[in-house]
C-alpha cells in the first residue's frame, strides 16, 4: 500500500460534554465559529461582498474566495441540519453529495464498524448519485485502521479517511454502545489543498457526531422518563389493598421486556440462607418459581461480583450459561444480560436479568438501561417487603389488642350486646353505651372499634369525668403554642389524635355544660379549632360515649343537653350488673384466670366447689372490675392448684348484711327432709323469696335476676305452691 500522510487537525472522538459546546471544538481551525449558525440571507449578503473583492482580485484570490463562500455555504447548511434534529444517516445522505462537490471529489461516504466488521452506512459519488457502497475491494480498510488507531486523519494521494467516534461515558461507565466510524472519500486530484481537505471534512465530521450525540441523549431522555413512570406504577401497585410481592415482580419483568426489547426478563431473589437463588412468577414461564444455585451461571457471577455481565450466544464462551435451567423450561437462551439488584442500604438482593434480545446482541447501552430498572425495582422490591411487614405487626397487634379485651358472656343481654355491637361496627354511627360502674363499657367499645373497617386507627379513650372545664378544650381539640399559659408548645387533641379510628368519651354524663356546647359543635361540623387557633381541623372520627349515669333525669334537670343526648344516642347499648348475669360470673372468673397466670408464668388453678359457690352468692357491686381485681389478687398471692372460697376473701359491701345475700335467712337448714327433690323444692322456694325481697317485691326486676321471664317466674311459682302477688290480692 502506498505511504500515507497526516492530515491537519482533526480528533478522533467525541466524549461526553454539555450541549453548549456545539462545534467549537472541532471548528478552531476555521476563520468562521460561528459559520454553522449564519442563515442563508447573511450568506447572500457575503456572497455579494465576495463577489465585489473577486472583481477586484488576482484569480488565486478569487478561487480562494469563491472556495471560502462554498465553504460558508456548507457549514450554513449543517447548521440547518443540525436545528432539524434529524438522524445521523438523514445528516449524511443530506450532506454527503453537497460534501463531494465542495472538494471535487470522485466519490465519499460513512463506514462503521459493527460486530467487528466494516460496513458502508451511506455512500456517493460525484455526479450526486447514491450508490449502495464501493466496490469491497476498494475500500482501504488499512488506510481506515491507521485513521482509527492514530485518532486522525490519514490518506494515501487517493484515498482519504478521517475518524468519526462517539463515545458517550458519564463518570467513567458507558452509557451507550461507542460509534466507530470513519469518514472515507476519493480523490484524483493531485493538488487538492490538505488544509482545506482537513478544514472540510473536520466540519462534516464533527456534524456527524453532533448529530449521533443528540440522538443518542434524546434517547437516553426518553429511556429515563419510561423508567421513571414505570417506578411511578409500581408504587401505585404497592399501594394498592390486593397488591403482593407476586403482582409487582411481574410487573417489572414486563416493563423490563417491553423497554429492553427481549423475549423474556427474570427477577431472582437471594435467599441467602439456603444458598439459593429464586425466580419468582415474573419470569415468564407460567408462573412457576425457579430455584437456581446461587453460585451458577450468569446470575451466580453477577452475584459474586455485583457487576453486570454480558454474553452473546455466538461470541461468548459457552460454559458460562446454566443450561439446566434451558432444559427444565424447554427453552435456548442464545443472548443474556444480568445486573445486581442492590437495595438501599448496598446489601445485594438479586439479580436482574433479560434473555434474547429480539433484533441484535446485548450491550453496554442494554446494560445502562437494565441497571435503572433495576435501581428502582431494588427498591420497590424492599418497600414492597417492608409493607408487608409492617401490615402483618399492625394485624398482629390489632389482633392481639382485640383478643385482650373480649367481651366474655352467654348472658342473653351480653350476646344481644355483643351482637348489636358487631352490626353497628360496620357503619360510622354514634353509640351510647349505658351501665353501672366497671360493667365493661370500654370493653364493649373496644370491641366495636375492633369489629369496625377502623380497627387499623387509633383506639383513643377520655375520661370526661376526670377532666376540669378549663382543661377539656385544650385536651379534646387541642392548643396552639402561646394560646395561655404554661403552653409551651403546640398540642394535639385527642379528636385529631383519633383521626381515623375511634374516640371513645367515658363518662360523658359528667360533662360540664361549657364542654357539652363545644362537644356538640364538633360533633356537628366533624372539624375542631385548636384553643388559641383559628383554622378548622377537619377530623374523621368514629365517636362512642358511654355513661353509669340517667342522662333521661340529668335531662330533666338541665344538668345535660338534650341535644347532645339526641346526637350521642343514635345507638344505644345497655350492660346488665354482673349480679345479674348468672353463670357469666364463672366463665369470666376463668377467662381472668387464665390472662394473668399466663402474665406472671404460673399453672392455671381450679375453682373449688366452695370457689364457685362463693363467686355466684357475691353481689359484686364493682361488677367485672371488682372480679378483674379478686382474680388478679389471687393468681399473685395464691400458690396451690386450686383456689377455694377463702382465698378470694370476698367482703360484703358496705352497709350490707355480713351474710352473703343468697342466705340472708338461712343458709342452713336444719329441718330439710330427706327427700332431694323436696329438699330442692325448698331449695327453690327460699331462692326465689329472697330474689323478690331484694327487688322490694318488683316481680320484673325479681324475674331478671332469676334469668326468667315474668310470666316465667309466675308459672314457677304455682308448681311450688308459692302464692302469687295476684293471689294475695
Amino acid at each position: 500500500m502506498s505511504s500515507t500522510r497526516t492530515l491537519r487537525g482533526g480528533q478522533n472522538s467525541v466524549k461526553w460534554a454539555p450541549s453548549s459546546i456545539c462545534l467549537e471544538s472541532s471548528t478552531r481551525h476555521l476563520p468562521y465559529p460561528n459559520a454553522l449558525m449564519t442563515s442563508r440571507r447573511s450568506n447572500d449578503s457575503t456572497a455579494k461582498n465576495l463577489d465585489s473583492m473577486a472583481n477586484q482580485s488576482s484569480p488565486l484570490r478569487n478561487q480562494d474566495l469563491v472556495n471560502r463562500y462554498g465553504e460558508y455555504d456548507f457549514a450554513a447548511d449543517i447548521g440547518q441540519a443540525l436545528r432539524s434534529q434529524i438522524g445521523r444517516s438523514s445528516v449524511v445522505r443530506q450532506l454527503l453529495p453537497k460534501f463531494i462537490a465542495l472538494l471535487d471529489l470522485e466519490s465519499a461516504g460513512l463506514i462503521t464498524q459493527h460486530q467487528g466488521h466494516w460496513q458502508v452506512d451511506q455512500w456517493a459519488n460525484s455526479s450526486g448519485e447514491r450508490s449502495p457502497s464501493p466496490p469491497e475491494p476498494s475500500l482501504p480498510i488499512e488506510l481506515v485502521s491507521d485513521a482509527i488507531d492514530h485518532g486522525n486523519g490519514r490518506t494515501d494521494g487517493g484515498w482519504w479517511a478521517v475518524p468519526c467516534q462517539v463515545d458517550v461515558n458519564e463518570n467513567g461507565t458507558i452509557v451507550s454502545s461507542p460509534l466507530v466510524g470513519c469518514l472515507v472519500f476519493q480523490s484524483d486530484n493531485r493538488g487538492i489543498d490538505p488544509e482545506r481537505v482537513d478544514r472540510v471534512s473536520q466540519l462534516f465530521v464533527t456534524a456527524i457526531t453532533r448529530t449521533e450525540l443528540d440522538a443518542r441523549h434524546r434517547h437516553r431522555i426518553a429511556q429515563l422518563t419510561s423508567v421513571l413512570e414505570a417506578a411511578a406504577r409500581w408504587q401505585q401497585t404497592q399501594l394498592q389493598d390486593a397488591s403482593d410481592e407476586n403482582t409487582l415482580l411481574r410487573q417489572i419483568a414486563d416493563t423490563a421486556t417491553s423497554l429492553i426489547g427481549c423475549e423474556r426478563a427474570s427477577i431472582f431473589l437471594w435467599d441467602k440462607r439456603r444458598k439459593k437463588l429464586i425466580g419468582r412468577p415474573a419470569l415468564g414461564i407460567n408462573d412457576r418459581p425457579l430455584e437456581v444455585p446461587d453460585n451458577a451461571g450468569i446470575v451466580g457471577e453477577v452475584l459474586a461480583t455485583k457487576e453486570p455481565q454480558i454474553w452473546n450466544g455466538n461470541r461468548d464462551d459457552e460454559s458460562r450459561v446454566n443450561r439446566d435451567v434451558d432444559r427444565s423450561l424447554e427453552f435456548s437462551t442464545q443472548s443474556l444480560v444480568a445486573v445486581p439488584l442492590i437495595g438501599p442500604r448496598g446489601e445485594t438482593i438479586g439479580v436482574f436479568e433479560a434473555i434474547n434480545h429480539s433484533e441484535n446482541l446485548f450491550d453496554a447501552s442494554h446494560v445502562l438501561l437494565l441497571s435503572d430498572l433495576a435501581t428502582h425495582a431494588a427498591v420497590a422490591i424492599q418497600a414492597q417487603r417492608a409493607q408487608k411487614s409492617l401490615a402483618d405487626s399492625r394485624d398482629r397487634l390489632v389482633r392481639d389488642a382485640a383478643q385482650s379485651t373480649p367481651l366474655v358472656g352467654t348472658h342473653p343481654n351480653i350476646v344481644a350486646v355483643r351482637d348489636s355491637g358487631t352490626k353497628v361496627a360496620r357503619t360510622d354511627l354514634t353509640v351510647m353505651i349505658l351501665g353501672s360502674n366497671g360493667t365493661g363499657k370500654e370493653v364493649v367499645a373496644r370491641h366495636i372499634h375492633y369489629e369496625s373497617d377502623r380497627k387499623n386507627g387509633p383506639f383513643i379513650a377520655v375520661n370526661c369525668a376526670a377532666l376540669v372545664e378549663s382543661l377539656l378544650e385544650s385536651e379534646l381539640f387541642g392548643h396552639e403554642k402561646g394560646s395561655f399559659t404554661d403552653a409551651n408548645a403546640t398540642r394535639v387533641g385527642k379528636f385529631e389524635l383519633a383521626s381515623g379510628g375511634t374516640l371513645f368519651l367515658d363518662e360523658v354524663g359528667d360533662m360540664s355544660p361549657g364542654g357539652q356546647a363545644k362537644l356538640l359543635r364538633v360533633l356537628e361540623q366533624r372539624e375542631v379549632v385548636r384553643v388559641g387557633g383559628s383554622i378548622p381541623i377537619p377530623v374523621d372520627v368514629r365517636v362512642i360515649a358511654a355513661t353509669n349515669q340517667p342522662l333521661e333525669q340529668l335531662i330533666a334537670e338541665k344538668r345535660f343537653r338534650e341535644d347532645l343526648f339526641f346526637r350521642l344516642n343514635v345507638v344505644s347499648l345497655s350492660l346488665p350488673d354482673l349480679s345479674q348475669r348468672g353463670n357469666d360470673v364463672l366463665m369470666l372468673a376463668n377467662h381472668f384466670l387464665q390472662h394473668f397466670c399466663y402474665e406472671i408464668g404460673r399453672k392455671v388453678p381450679t375453682l373449688s366447689d366452695s370457689a364457685q359457690t362463693a363467686l355466684l352468692s357475691h353481689r359484686w357491686p364493682g361488677n367485672v372490675r371488682e372480679l378483674r381485681n379478686t382474680i388478679e389478687r389471687v393468681c399473685y398471692l395464691t400458690t396451690g392448684d386450686e383456689i377455694t372460697a377463702p382465698d378470694l376473701e370476698l367482703r360484703p359491701a358496705a352497709g350490707a348484711s355480713s351474710q352473703p345475700a343468697e342466705s340472708s335467712h338461712a343458709t342452713w337448714r336444719i329441718d330439710l327432709p330427706t327427700s332431694l327433690a323436696e329438699s330442692t323444692r325448698l331449695f327453690q322456694i327460699d331462692h326465689i323469696k329472697q330474689a323478690i325481697d331484694r327487688c322490694g317485691g318488683n316481680m320484673t326486676e325479681a324475674a331478671s335476676k332469676l334469668d326468667l321471664h315474668r310470666s316465667n317466674l309466675y308459672r314457677k311459682m304455682k308448681q311450688l305452691g308459692m302464692r302469687t302477688g295476684d293471689e294475695e290480692e
